[in-house]
């Protein structure tokens, strides 16, 4: 399956779009990033559009989101940074692969130093060394990457044992309910000090309410997702609920 005809949409059989969804610094209360999340052409869920990849067309797919968020953000002119979630096993040679990505950014004039790749843990990677080399060469094009979903999934500490990434994002089921919960509290302070040493940004994702979110703040996190700030939009880049202003 060439590049060529990935790039050009002829392999797929669906169309797809992208919703965006904010992620925030709120110690400067202004958009860090925003998410890109596939959405069917008449709104249908990220679910439904998944349900329609298999391995004949795994590479298409995530060669065609790559390059639908990448001609959106330009489009709706975005000036931060776009994260695009990718299939690592999709991948099959990471020079050849990012091909695609790197003309989409030429053809809609986005900065290619403003594109963060995130690789989610639920995918399940048997080939560590394989997604080290995709990191590696992601961080030599000066991409940022991102580890989602950190602490579900396959692999937790290991994987970041074998690669750091830029940003991890902490999964929703560390977040939900920390304020009540010191074991959370104390696993949450543990990953943040790593992080720190090893100079690695953490996204809290999926905050859901302000008691979530200032615990977190407490702790020493500053970059949040969630429904609580906004949520994900087809068509528009979302504006998030200013927690400052609602203090």
């Amino acid at each position: 399956m060439g590049c060529e005809s990935c790039h050009q949409g002829n392999e797929l059989g669906f169309d797809i779009t992208m919703a965006f969804q904010p992620i925030v610094d709120l110690n400067g209360d202004s958009v860090f990033a925003y998410e890109s999340l596939v959405r069917g052409p008449n709104g249908e869920s990220a679910s439904e559009v998944l349900r329609r990849v298999n391995e004949e067309n795994r590479y298409a797919f995530d060669q065609a989101c790559r390059v639908k968020a990448i001609e959106l953000a330009s489009g709706l002119g975005m000036n931060s940074l776009l994260s695009i979630n990718f299939l690592p096993n999709a991948v099959y040679n990471p020079e050849a692969c990012i091909q695609t990505t790197l003309r989409a950014a030429k053809d809609f004039n986005f900065p290619q130093r403003n594109i963060i790749f995130e690789v989610t843990e639920g995918e399940k990677v048997t080939d560590h060394g394989h997604l080290k080399s995709i990191f590696d060469e992601y961080k030599r094009l000066g991409f940022k990457t991102a580890i989602d979903d950190f602490g579900a999934g396959y692999s937790g500490l290991n994987l970041l044992a074998e690669f750091q990434p830029d940003i991890i994002k902490l999964d929703r089921a560390l977040i939900m309910g920390i304020d009540q919960d010191h074991v959370r509290q104390t696993i949450v302070g543990a990953v943040l000090s790593v992080t720190r040493e090893l100079g690695i940004d953490v996204i809290a994702e999926g905050i859901e309410t302000t008691e979530e979110s200032q615990t977190l703040r407490d702790l020493g996190v500053r970059l949040f997702q969630g429904y609580l700030l906004a949520h994900p939009q087809t068509g528009t880049l979302p504006e998030y609920v200013s927690q400052e202003r609602n203090s």
